[in-house]
């Protein structure tokens, strides 16, 4: 939600959508006809400034992956607006977006997928540097070794190949990669999901480290509240391919007022179970974006739903709280 909505003086952002749109086509049968869409963004208003770290948060399905890779033209919307920095990106032919690309990276969820096996890790790093012309030839090597250094890993490790390197390692690769083009804006999708635990930390330090020395805007796409509240600056509540909440990290964490991100955080282990915290346990299963329901897309599972709720969709609006909820009963329900 826009900055401007709550009185917000804010100058113009790095990212910004207006009404985005994503759908996909489901086909079924021997003919594979079309027999549907999944409504995988619905009408999503996003704001991402300079040096901001945001977290998309939300369950599996919910549109986050799919809202961050249209942010980067990886996959084109149905409709809607893109700018960054105040340029239209769905406008933007083939070339000119190649151009563009230097300037927003992604860290994909999976290491194994976007890192090709067959090259060493130091041709893995100089191809965005000659795709791009980042330097020149002659010092594309000593790039690659300033690279691998920024990422924690050890300069003879460009002589070797990915699977030679551990699921972290591999990450460290893919982050080196998309820092290669000296990028503003970074969308991490789900970094540290496919990780251990053990190295899930270190993962989450050397990002939020990164995104400090490098001033960069981050797009982290989570599940773990816990690497949110570390790492972003806002975060935005995803249901059913639409933001129901979004605000200060501190303080949609320290005052929900959408039930959904009630039932999010209420499912938070806590280092002292004891403390008496209610956990909001949702009926059901979220409802399938092929054929979402009426009204607030969340009414079905609510447990303060009225018969407004499945009538009227209610959008983004500014609550007492001091952020945007999408709902008609904001912080009715006590976490």
């Amino acid at each position: 939600m826009t900055g401007s909505q709550a009185g917000s003086t804010r100058s113009v952002p790095l990212v910004q959508t207006r009404d985005l749109r994503k759908s996909f086509r489901v086909k079924r049968g021997l003919m594979q006809r079309t027999v549907g869409h999944v409504h995988a963004v619905h009408g999503v208003d996003l704001e991402i400034g300079a040096g901001e770290g945001y977290a998309l948060v939300g369950e599996s399905g919910s549109g986050k992956t799919t809202l961050g890779r249209c942010l980067l033209r990886l996959i084109e919307p149905d409709s809607g607006s893109i700018r960054f920095k105040g340029e239209e990106l769905t406008d933007m032919g083939e070339r000119a977006l190649r151009r563009k690309r230097r300037s927003f990276q992604m860290v994909f969820q999976d290491p194994d997928g976007s890192l090709n096996p067959r090259m060493r890790v130091g041709a893995l790093l100089a191809e965005p540097l000659a795709i791009h012309r980042i330097v020149e030839k002659r010092d594309r090597g000593k790039e690659v070794e300033r690279l691998l250094e920024i990422v924690g890993l050890p300069v003879k490790a460009k002589d070797r190949f990915p699977d030679e390197f551990s699921g972290g390692q591999r990450q460290r690769i893919g982050i080196a990669r998309a820092l290669a083009t000296r990028p503003e804006f970074l969308v991490a999708d789900e970094p540290v999901s496919a990780l251990d635990v053990s190295v899930q930390a270190q993962i989450v330090n050397l990002l939020r480290d990164l995104q400090d020395r490098f001033e960069l805007a981050m797009l982290l796409i989570a599940h773990d509240l816990t690497v949110v509240a570390e790492t972003s600056d806002r975060v935005g509540v995803m249901y059913l391919g639409s933001l129901v909440e979004e605000g200060p990290t501190a303080g949609v964490f320290g005052a929900p007022q959408h039930p959904y991100t009630v039932s999010l955080l209420s499912a938070v282990p806590v280092p002292e179970p004891r403390t008496g915290r209610r956990r909001v346990i949702l009926p059901g299963e979220p409802p399938s974006s092929m054929d979402p329901p009426p009204g607030c897309p969340f009414h079905p599972r609510c447990p303060i739903a009225v018969a407004q709720c499945s009538s009227e969709r209610p959008g983004l609006a500014w609550t007492s709280a001091g952020h945007f909820a999408a709902c008609h009963f904001p912080g009715d329900l006590a976490p």
